[in-house]
This record gives C-alpha cells, structure tokens and sequence, in this order.
C-alpha cells in the first residue's frame, strides 16, 4: 500500500511546477529518494498487470469496446478527484482505471496475435529494455542534466504530429514511415529519462 502511496503522491506533485533550484541540483540520489522511486515503479508495474489482465479478459470474453474505454475516463476522473487520505479508493481507481484500460486495448492486441504472435513479445521485451536501461541511466547519474530534454522532447512530439499529418493528408512513404516510428521510439525513451528526473527532484525537495 505504501507504494501505491508514494505513486499517488509523486503524480500530485507533479501538478506543482519544480523551482529553478531544482535544475542547479547536483547532489546524489539518497537511498530514502531511491526507496521512494522504487515504490513508485512498483505501482506502475502492479498498473501493467492489471492491464494485462484487462487484454485477457477481452480475449476470452470480448468485452473491450467503447464503454471499457468511457468507463476508464471516468475512473480516471474519478481518481484525479479522490482526496490523497483515502488511499484504498485510490489505489482501487487506480487498478480499476489499468485494468479498463487494458480491455480498451484488447482488440489491438487480438488482431496483434492475429498477424503474429512475436509481435506482442517483441514489444513487450523492447520496451521493458528500454524503460529498464533508461531509467537506471536517469537515476544513476549524479547531475541532472537529463531535466534539460524536456523542451526538446516538447518540441520532437510536435514534429512528430506534423509529419504524420502531412503523411495523412498528402500520402506517406514506407522511409516517412519508419523516420516516424523510430523518432517517437527515441522521444518514449527521452520522457522515461525527464519523467524519473522529475520524480527524484520532487522527492527530493519533498513533493
């Protein structure tokens, strides 16, 4: 449950804009900020399960559609609601959400499964390699230089929905395609390293 905690209150202080201090900060991560990131992943990962269990459901029962997807909007709303002491309703929002969430995707993952199964297992491996390998970059370096990518992340984004616009509207190319895809690869793995930045500034300073 503390993990859930230390999830819950890291993405509230989130809302909080950091100080400039924050960006001048070179101390070393503390094992207490190391703790709290740790716990914070450990939700994640409970998140991800729920997920999965939610694309299974959708395989065997064919229940993800639209109203798995409002009502994974709403619990969502309902959780960005829910005041932080009443932890049990939010970690239960929170599982619910995930889980939701996965049976939204279900249908995706069917046709995944479809084409090739390998699909599904290569991207689940690429992904936890890359969020694995990134974030131990982020939480081991001992200055915080990483924090600085979020404007050029920013900025990669909204190249990237220009390019698939114009691909849309003018007629795109199988090289337009692939620049796309690996370019938004490269911005998943920038935000991983911003996002574990960010956790560790704020629980640092205590937010």
């Amino acid at each position: 449950m503390e993990a859930f905690s230390s999830f819950f209150e890291s993405q509230s202080g989130s809302r909080n804009s950091w100080s400039y201090d924050s960006l001048k900060n070179f101390r070393q991560i503390s094992p207490i900020v190391q703790n709290h990131l740790k716990q914070v992943y450990l939700s994640l990962c409970c998140a991800l399960i729920a997920a999965a269990v939610g694309s299974y459901l959708h395989i065997l029962w064919n229940i993800g559609g639209l109203l798995t997807t409002l009502a994974c909007m709403g619990s969502i709303v309902w959780l960005l609601s829910t005041p932080p002491y009443e932890e049990k309703k939010r970690v239960t929002l929170f599982m619910a959400s995930a889980l939701l969430q996965g049976a939204s995707i279900g249908p995706l993952i069917e046709l995944a499964i479809e084409i090739d199964p390998s699909i599904l297992v290569s991207a689940f491996v690429g992904c936890a390699v890359a969020f694995g390998c990134f974030s131990m970059a982020a939480m081991l370096a001992k200055r915080r230089e990483y924090l600085y990518l979020g404007g050029l992340l920013s900025s990669g984004l909204s190249i990237l929905f220009w390019l698939h616009f114009a691909s849309s509207l003018f007629g795109g190319s199988a090289t337009l395609f692939k620049f796309e895809l690996y370019f938004g690869l490269l911005v998943f793995v920038g935000y991983i390293v911003v996002d574990t930045q960010d956790i560790i500034e704020k629980a640092h300073f205590g937010i």
